[in-house]
């Protein structure tokens, strides 16, 4: 029997005694007692009545068994599903009544909480986190052999909810072949190879995580160091032995705050890779100044997991996503008209290939609303293409401000007060106003310097027209973000919307 995504990333490594994971503890797993734990996870979940097709949540610690898990609900045939470990019960249950999962695998501390919720939609709960998990204890029983359950191109492998920062959160259903599709170019395009020691911080909860990171080092041998958690001096002990990096931009601040952080540090790495959130263009210029090395950074989405990068072998510019994947097709069109529009105009990005997931779960009239019948998806991102193709984000097209009939690009704004000095960053963002409809407002964070909001004011005098201006001005010590490092704007809408 042919299973899509397990045949290309996990049953190619039966044997393989490379390293595939190190922990924080310094011990490490092979490809080969890889492959083992992942049908022992598959056994424990056929042995809870999980069948092909059914979904299981997993609200777990970062440790082996969690990856090892994803693999055995490939495995198993099951569609993995997920979920953020900040989320409180309350916002658990809205996920697992939508989604109505067979079986729940929870940190120990929840088993209590989740497996009263698992009740109340018939479902069976499990724990995993540490030694005595029940997961891990009976996968600990389990046969290291699994009879993979048959799974095509067009099945579903994986439910993301999308992050809710507007609205209800909707459930992408991400087939084998849409993972796997976008695992495979990335490998090309960046060149990943076994030859590789990937240093893998980010949560697994995430496209980001588990789909970009781990998908194609599985799928290319490399080898995976795996941190809990972002830690400074456990990034800084990695780099030397490392050659890839994937992080938000978040990470590269942080390193770049540390007198460690040095070319001398960073001499073995190939690449940097950045996304989930904008990069400043002063990070990439600090970054490379302080290192040699050029961030990468790519552009992406729940729905569709990787759609850009800049190039490998090429000009990286800070500011921009890059190019369109091979074999993935972008257009700029009309926010009006849906028409594709001309090179650098803003409008909204649309995609269409492998990579663009088969719908909403149980929203068919959301799905007919954003994925057009000829197969391309509205992204609700602005961008501007240039003549070669290169993608600059502007932001999202909910994030659009009209101000007196004018449209106003937040980005814009922000550009030009990031470029003060004393600026650390910034979100500008609309707040409903009688006369004009919106008006807006910056939330600005500053360093250490005793910069004025006059002469903030002045800056954007001189770069932007008078309809672009912020009419307030608030300094914050932070903007709000979600773990991926995104700026949460709808909750500084709501703050100073009062």
């Amino acid at each position: 029997m042919t299973n899509t995504l397990y045949d290309a990333l996990i049953a190619p490594h039966v044997g393989n005694t490379s390293t595939f994971l190190e922990g924080d503890d310094g011990r490490q797993i092979s490809y080969h007692a890889f492959t083992c734990r992942v049908a022992q996870m598959a056994n424990v979940l056929a042995v809870n009545g999980v069948e092909p097709g059914d979904r299981i949540i997993v609200q777990t610690p970062k440790e082996n068994d969690t990856i090892a898990l994803f693999g055995g609900a490939l495995q198993a045939g099951a569609v993995y599903l997920p979920l953020n470990t900040a989320y409180t019960d309350a916002e658990v249950r809205y996920f697992v009544e939508d989604a109505e999962p067979k079986l729940i695998i929870c940190d120990p501390k929840d088993q209590e909480a989740m497996t009263t919720l698992a009740a109340e939609v018939g479902a069976k709960t499990l724990t995993l986190g540490g030694p005595n998990a029940s997961l891990t204890r009976t996968a600990d029983t389990k046969a290291e052999v699994f009879q993979t359950a048959a799974r095509g191109p067009n099945d579903l492998a994986a439910l993301l909810y999308t992050s809710g920062t507007t609205g209800r959160s909707k459930g992408a259903m991400m087939s084998h072949k849409n993972l796997l599709s976008n695992a495979q170019t990335l490998c090309e395009l960046w060149q990943i190879s076994g030859s590789d020691t990937l240093i893998h911080a980010l949560p697994i909860f995430h496209t980001h995580g588990l789909f970009v990171a781990m998908n194609t080092s599985l799928l290319a041998g490399a080898k995976v160091r795996l941190m809990e958690k972002f830690n400074i001096d456990a990034v800084l002990e990695a780099l030397p032995k490392a050659t890839m990096m994937m992080g938000v931009p978040t990470f590269y601040t942080r390193l770049l705050s540390e007198t460690a952080f040095n070319k001398a540090v960073t001499a073995n790495m190939r690449v940097f890779i950045s996304g989930s959130a904008p990069l400043l263009a002063e990070t990439h210029i600090a970054f490379e100044h302080r290192t040699g090395h050029r961030i990468l950074e790519r552009y992406g989405m729940t729905e569709t997991n990787m759609i850009t990068s800049n190039p490998y072998e090429g000009n990286r510019v800070a500011g921009t996503v890059g190019y369109p994947l091979p074999d993935t097709e972008v257009k700029i069109t009309s926010p009006e008209t849906g028409e594709t529009l001309p090179a650098n105009e803003i409008g909204v990005i649309e995609i269409r290939g492998d990579n663009v997931f088969q719908g909403y779960w149980k929203m068919p009239e959301k799905t007919a609303e954003e994925l057009r019948e000829d197969g391309f998806f509205i992204t609700g991102d602005l961008a501007v293409m240039d003549e070669e193709g290169r993608v600059t984000i502007v932001g999202r097209q909910k994030d659009l401000i009209i101000a007196g009939g004018y449209n106003i690009y937040p980005k814009e704004i922000e550009d030009v007060i990031n470029d003060v000095a004393g600026v650390l960053e910034s979100a500008v963002f609309g707040i409903p106003h009688a006369d004009f409809g919106e008006s807006v407002v910056a939330a600005i964070v500053l360093d250490d310097t005793k910069l004025t909001q006059a002469e903030i004011e002045t800056a954007v005098g001189v770069q932007l027209a008078r309809f672009k201006h912020p009419r307030v001005y608030h300094f914050l010590e932070a903007l709000p973000r979600n773990t991926m490092g995104k700026v949460q704007k709808n909750l500084l809408r709501d703050q100073f919307s009062q």
